[in-house]
């Protein structure tokens, strides 16, 4: 089994920043790709980043030049910093990962952060 652990989601004012986290522990042999997707009201999920394990990344244009993915593979975390929020930013983030276990490789989810911008 493989946990999740996402954090650093809250409120903050457009123009701000947050970084968010997500920690993976359990059965993990490695990690393959890394991601945020985030979810606002009535809308569907939506790519936020990706980060391989060698750290190629990949942005949505909306975020591009504010958001930094970055992981550290010894800590099976991968991060999300946020800077110059807009309020078009406030969704659920949810991390997800490709982990190659000694069964196979699954997908998982975390389990959302909630990040609200404020005008």
């Amino acid at each position: 089994q493989v946990q999740l652990v996402e954090s650093g989601g809250g409120l903050v004012q457009a123009g701000g920043s947050l970084t968010l986290s997500c920690a993976a522990s359990g059965s993990i042999f490695s990690i393959n790709t890394m991601g945020w997707y985030r979810q606002a009201p009535g809308k569907q999920r939506e790519l936020v980043a990706t980060v391989t394990s060698v750290g190629s990344t990949n942005y949505a244009d909306s975020v591009k030049g504010r958001f930094t993915i970055s992981r550290d593979n010894a800590k099976n975390t991968v991060y999300l910093q946020m800077n110059s929020l807009k309020p078009e930013d406030t969704a659920i983030y949810y991390c997800k990962t490709n982990i190659v276990q000694t069964s196979g490789t699954r997908q998982y989810w975390g389990q959302g952060t909630q990040v609200t911008v404020s005008s």
